[in-house]
């Protein structure tokens, strides 16, 4: 077996401590990127909730129009086939 001594040891710790360096580097990079796609999912979430706000309220403003114009119940009635005259 060859001769080991100190030095190599502790050489190779030496890269072992960078390596473990660079793997928390990286882990705090992925874990910044997570946090900005869950702000972003968020706020995506947001808007969704905002426009269904919107159209129900625009939703709710139709229904109103068409009880004043009546046409609700123009809607219910069964409609005659339209027959063009001769």
């Amino acid at each position: 077996m060859a001769d080991v001594s100190t030095e190599l040891v502790y050489e190779v710790l030496k890269q072992v401590q960078q390596e473990i360096r660079n793997l928390g580097d990286g882990q705090n990079e992925v874990r910044q990127e997570l946090i900005s796609i869950r702000g972003q999912l968020i706020s995506i979430n947001q808007d969704t909730s905002n426009i269904y706000g919107m159209l129900s309220r625009q939703d709710g403003r139709l229904d109103k129009i068409e009880r004043r114009l009546e046409l609700q119940e123009l809607a219910d009635r069964p409609q005659e086939p339209y027959e063009p005259s001769p």
